[in-house]
């Protein structure tokens, strides 16, 4: 997956040259990331171009052969509560506190109690859901015809409250409203089972509810270590956490998930630290922490196809 699809909106040619760059390595894209249209997450003036600019793209995506879009509907996200933390062998880890203090204007504040963004604003559960359902009634019926599904990222962090803002996808049970509001598998969600697990939750529960509906339309396969469910937890290696990593693969093996599998979150190594800057979350790796995401979860797959 790519980090994002460009500007909107996405044009046919520029989709296909990256789908067919990836086929000359032999790899397939299964899947980019849409964003720029807060207007419509915001029900903001100019709404209605910026959700045809996202038909638009949905339809050339389409066209390209790309199967699932993914996108995210945040009022904000509480990227201030990260923090680094150090794990085995001296390795980084990322750490989220609802109760860290940040600094704010010159003062200490915690994140919880940071004020809402000018640009963004504060926003109630009902407003949000709204907006969203205005959105998806518009652009699912679009996906369906174009034969693309879309996948809605859960918050993460999954903060009760942030800058202000009540978040629909910071419950298990706001993805499961999410999916009922048009009843398609166009209209489905990214199964994170690290947020799963910050949330409090057994993954692979969660993972049958959604799978068994065929709504898993993109999968983040990653571990995490909970303190206090939402509120303060490690993002930790994959081989390490709460989560059976396993079990959550059996799971989607067993309602045949045919759709992209992420390794994504890597840990900071030094092998990577000491080939320049990593961008990215504190304690947040790179290309050798990903090859050990990504060759786990291709044993975990191998292993689960045996059973």
């Amino acid at each position: 997956m790519l980090a994002n699809g460009g500007a909107l909106p996405w044009e046919e040619s520029q989709l296909k040259a990256q789908v067919e760059r990836f086929q000359s390595y032999g790899l397939t894209l299964g899947n980019l990331m849409i964003q720029g249209f807060n207007n419509a997450i915001y029900a903001r003036p100019g709404r209605d171009e910026t959700i045809e600019k996202v038909i638009a793209s949905i339809q050339a995506a389409g066209k390209a052969g790309l199967p699932v879009v993914e996108y995210n509907w945040y009022a904000h996200r509480a990227t201030e509560g990260y923090f680094e933390e150090t794990g085995r062998a001296g390795a980084g880890l990322t750490g989220f506190d609802y109760e860290r203090e940040v600094e704010s204007n010159g003062s200490k504040i915690k994140f919880k109690d940071l004020p809402p963004l000018p640009n963004e604003g504060a926003h109630t559960l009902d407003e949000m859901w709204a907006n969203i359902t205005y959105f998806l009634k518009r652009v699912i019926p679009a996906s369906e015809k174009a034969g693309v599904r879309m996948a809605l990222h859960p918050n993460d962090p999954p903060a009760p409250i942030s800058r202000g803002s009540q978040q629909i996808m910071g419950s298990v049970e706001g993805w499961k409203k999410l999916v009922e509001i048009v009843k398609s598998p166009c209209n489905g969600i990214t199964f994170d089972c690290g947020v799963t697990r910050e949330m409090g939750h057994d993954p692979v529960e969660v993972c049958r509810y959604f799978a068994s509906r065929d709504v898993i339309n993109h999968m983040h396969f990653r571990n995490v270590k909970v303190v206090k469910p939402y509120e303060r937890y490690s993002e930790v290696f994959i081989d390490e956490g709460e989560n059976n990593m396993f079990a959550v693969m059996r799971e989607l093996i067993r309602n045949k998930y045919t759709h992209m599998i992420y390794p994504e979150h890597p840990r900071a190594l030094d092998y990577d630290r000491e080939r320049g800057r990593i961008g990215g979350y504190p304690g947040g790796g790179g290309y050798a922490s990903f090859a050990f995401q990504v060759g786990y979860a291709r044993a975990m797959m191998q292993a689960a196809l045996t059973v």
